[in-house]
């Protein structure tokens, strides 16, 4: 353990596509708050050995598309809750593709169809560091949560809409993120 790669080789890629969990970490430019999200439901993929790409869906706030749009520094984390004990951070500069952009609509055929999905974060991975994860306790995986998926059945895409413009159109620091009608 304890290797710096300057890209996500087989063997890590492999091990990445099996975990059911993620964590994304942003922060803005300049002061402001530190955002780290988890991350499920089948949202990642790694599309070559530097880069991946995940769904970022409809939640409470909209930090990573503030934070990437501001400056780019985007971390992911992964960690072993089963097998060998295992963290994997891949380290790089992402980017928020908006559902009316090339980059979204080339990526979209990528992942699960769902409703809610405000934009692909996309990033260029530029370290790939792994350590032992000797800290980190084994969870069994019981089942993905379904409330997003019902609570985005449940309203029509204006609701939608009217949500991320009243809860997603800024970061909790103030930073511009989804520009919505």
């Amino acid at each position: 353990m304890g290797r710096v790669l300057d890209h996500i080789d087989q063997p890590t890629s492999e091990w990445i596509a099996k975990q059911k969990l993620f964590f994304v970490a942003t922060a803005p430019a300049t002061g402001g708050r530190v955002n780290m999200s988890p991350k499920g439901l089948d949202s990642l993929r790694i599309t070559s050995p530097t880069t991946v790409a995940y769904l970022d869906l409809t939640g409470s706030g909209a930090e990573t598309i503030a934070h990437t749009t501001d400056n780019g520094r985007i971390t992911f984390m992964f960690c072993a809750f089963e097998g060998p004990p295992r963290i994997i951070r891949l380290y790089g500069s992402g980017s928020a593709h908006l559902p009316e952009s090339h980059v979204f609509t080339s990526m979209r055929e990528l992942f699960p169809d769902r409703r809610g999905v405000r934009s692909i974060i996309t990033a260029d991975i530029e370290r790939v560091q792994d350590s032992c994860g000797y800290a980190v306790p084994k969870m069994d995986f019981v089942e993905d949560r379904t409330r997003l998926d019902t609570w985005v059945a449940q309203r029509t895409d204006d609701d939608i809409a009217q949500y991320w413009q009243d809860r997603n159109s800024l970061s909790i620091d103030g930073l511009p993120a989804l520009d919505t009608p």
